[in-house]
This record gives C-alpha cells, sequence and structure tokens, in this order.
C-alpha cells in the first residue's frame, strides 16, 4: 500500500542518509520543507519534497495534510516499562515529606517494586505492558527501550526480559531490551551486595546472552546502590557478551560514575542532575552519549540535567522519559520536550532534535527511524492544525496530534 500526503504545511526532521549525532550548535538546526509532500510504500519511506515536485500516481492513496505538520516519532532511549502494579502511596508519602531515599530505605521504590512483579503471571505482566506501550505509541513514540530491573532474582529478571521479548515479536515499531539486574540489592542478598553481583554477572548474565534476552546493560550506579567498582564489573562482564553499557548515574550523587563509564566506552549516560566540570571533561574526552530525563526531575522535584550547559559544552544532548512506577510515572514524549524547553532552557529545535535524530542513536537505531529520510521505516507524526511546530512544547498540556504511524500504517 502506498500513502501520498500533500499540502504538508512544514515537513520537519528532513535528513538525507548517514550523517552524525548532532552536538553543540547544530542541534539549533531543525531541517524542514514547508508546503511539502510526503510519499511512503509499505513500511518505508519512498520520497518527499516540495509540493510543486509531488508526483502524480493513482497507486496511492492520497491524504491532505493542509495546515499540519508532519515530523518523526519520539524515540525514548530510557524506560523501564515492564512492572506490575503503581506505587501511589509512595507519591503520597513523598507529599508528605519523604525523599526518594527515605522511601526506598523503610522497603518501598524498587523493592516494592520487585515484591509485586516476582508474584506477577508472565501472561499479566505481558498483558499490562502491551496497555504502557499502546499508549506511548499513541502519544508519539515510534521506537523504545525496555529495561528489566524489577525483577531482581534469575526467574523474574528472565521473566522482565521475556516479556519484552514478546512485545518486539508482536509489535513492527523497533524496541530495544536492556538488561538492568543491578538496579537495586534485594532483601535476601542484604550487607551482601558483592554476592549479589557475582550472582548477576555468574547466574542471570550467561542465560540473558545465551536467549538473546538483551541488547544492552545497564547498572543504577548511585550511592547506597551499586559503587564504582561494581559498575566496572558489570561493564566488563557485558562486553564478555557483546551487550553495551547503558549506565544510570549521577543522579542523585556525582562521584566518578560518569568518568568511570566513558572510560569504558558505555553507549549512554542516564540521569546527569547532578554534573560537575570533571564530568564535562570526561564527555567531551570520549563518545558515551549524554541523556537526560526531565520527567523524573518534574516528579522528584529534584535538580535538572543541565542540558544548556551541555549543549554549550559541544556535546549532544538526548531526551528520554525514564517511564516507570515510582519517579516518573509518565511516557509522555511530547510533555518531555516542553519540559526540556521550560526548565533546561533548550529551544524547541533542539529538544525535537534530542527526541527524534540524536535519541535513535542513544539505541543504535540511526540508520531506521528519528529523521523523515528516504528508506527509514514510515514512522511519523501527523499533528493536528496548529500555527507552529513550536506549538509542541508551547502548548505542554494540549494533545496537538492528530495521528500516529508506525511501520506505513496509521495506529489505532
Amino acid at each position: 500500500m502506498e500513502h501520498l500526503f500533500i499540502n504538508i504545511e512544514s515537513l520537519l526532521q528532513v535528513r538525507e542518509p548517514g550523517g552524525k549525532i548532532l552536538k553543540g550548535e547544530s542541534m539549533l538546526n531543525l531541517p524542514k520543507i514547508d508546503n511539502a509532500f510526503l510519499h511512503i510504500k509499505k513500511d518505508k519511506i519512498l520520497d518527499y519534497g516540495s509540493m510543486s515536485s509531488a508526483p502524480e500516481t493513482s497507486a496511492a492513496k492520497v491524504i491532505d495534510c493542509s495546515g499540519k505538520f508532519i515530523l518523526p516519532t519520539w524515540v525514548d532511549s530510557h524506560t523501564h516499562l515492564v512492572y506490575s502494579g503503581h506505587r501511589e502511596d509512595e507519591f503520597a508519602d513523598r507529599i508528605e515529606g519523604l525523599s526518594y531515599e527515605d522511601i526506598a530505605q523503610k522497603g518501598g521504590g524498587i523493592l516494592n517494586s520487585a515484591k509485586k512483579l516476582q508474584a506477577t503471571s508472565f501472561e499479566k505482566l505481558y498483558v499490562e505492558t502491551e496497555v504502557r506501550l499502546k499508549e506511548i505509541m499513541q502519544l508519539g513514540t515510534g521506537a523504545v527501550e525496555i529495561k528489566s530491573g524489577y525483577g531482581l532474582t534469575a526467574d523474574a529478571e528472565l521473566k522482565m526480559l521475556k516479556v519484552i521479548k514478546a512485545l518486539k515479536d508482536n509489535y513492527t515499531l523497533p524496541i530495544k531490551a536492556t538488561f538492568l539486574a543491578a538496579h537495586a540489592v534485594p532483601k535476601e542478598y542484604k550487607d551482601q551486595k558483592d554476592a549479589y553481583v557475582d550472582m548477576v554477572i555468574d547466574t542471570i548474565l550467561p542465560r540473558v546472552a545465551e536467549e538473546g534476552l538483551a541488547d544492552y546493560i545497564d547498572v543504577f550506579c548511585e550511592k547506597g546502590y551499586f559503587d564504582l567498582k561494581d559498575t566496572e564489573r558489570l561493564i566488563k562482564a557485558g562486553k564478555k557478551y557483546n551487550l553495551k553499557a547503558k549506565i544510570h548515574v549521577n543522579q542523585f550523587n556525582s562521584f566518578g560514575g560518569v568518568k568511570l563509564a566513558t572510560e569504558l566506552g558505555a553507549h549512554t549516560v542516564d540521569h546527569l542532575e547532578e554534573l560537575t566540570e570533571d564530568d564535562i571533561m570526561a564527555l567531551k574526552e570520549g563518545d558515551t552519549i549524554p541523556v537526560a530525563l526531565p520527567g523524573c526531575s518534574f516528579f522528584l522535584e529534584i535538580p535538572y540535567t543541565p542540558g544548556r550547559q551541555i549543549i554549550d559544552n559541544n556535546l549532544p544532548l538526548v531526551l528520554a522519559t525514564d517511564f516507570n512506577p515510582g519517579s516518573s510515572p509518565s511516557g509522555n514524549m511530547n510533555f518531555i520536550v516542553a519540559l526540556a524547553c521550560i526548565k533546561m532552557k533548550l529551544t524547541p529545535e533542539e529538544a525535537i532534535n534530542a527526541a527524534t535524530f540524536n535519541a535513535s542513536f542513544a539505541l543504535g537505531l540511526q540508520d531506521k527511524v528519528g529523521s523523515i529520510t528516504r528508506g527509514k521505516l514510515a514512522n511519523f507524526i501527523i499533528t493536528k492544525k496548529i500555527p507552529s511546530y513550536r506549538t509542541l512544547p508551547y502548548a505542554f498540556g494540549s494533545n496537538c496530534i492528530e495521528s500516529v504511524w508506525i511501520s506505513g500504517q496509521p495506529i489505532s
């Protein structure tokens, strides 16, 4: 099936094949074609251009997009989409003054989610996660990373990863899986963190690799969770199985995690709410991609990743949701783009680039998604009639999306 979209007010993020991740001032450039057409065939982008060069074809269904914008779907490179139950009680606890760390110390937080997930069947966990996946697709996400990390036992971690694999098999949008057993130390290993890390490396990781259940490995490198030694062990263990590292780091403290991750060639470092000059220097000396998660900052009322500082140091930046039940219970990338503009002082162009083109590099999907490019997947958003693409972050409480297309088909 072919579709020809005509009279597009503006076709955004138009790029030729290839190209490198955007850094510094280049993030200001959002290539677009006004009064444009977009031609797709089956699941791929076939052609695009100005209306003056639009093809005449009887094979395509023609769709008039007068007054509407088309841009690539969001790429969400950091989520915890697989979980069971919710944590509204902890939300109320925080309103009453408890911190994220306080809640964790009394058995809440990640351990709370782990207890619920361990008792949930594969079938129920799949259904609950599928609902969330459909929701974020409706909100414009057309490629996503999903982590384990709420299992904390071999069986439960593998169950999570098998849910992700089943979603990969049943949906056409690109999905990447990340193995995050080192998310917290379970109660059974209290005061035995080294033994837990041993178990993750020696028992769970080989099975993950053998069954092809993960694309990346992750660790929560933070005080009270996993230290630099643990993080180094896990990154190196993942390398033996060709799993690149995507590391939670600097959410609450800066203590050398960014430098370690860059030296060990981590693919991304995510969170970075606490960032020092030494951390910036470490990022500039490597190729590790910084990923900001402003939804977490909004929900926990902690500092925002200094995105302006990162970009002004000629570095790339990626935006993601951190969708999870405890610290960022939303997978709405539209809100993330708005937060980046409002709270991190990114321009709309920088924020859209960070959530599409740059985000595709964070998942190694730059040849498939992230831009309107001939040969890439036909994953794109059609807006409602809006005055400008800058309306997307400006009207942060409005739904500006008319339809979302994944692999050349509108989702219902």
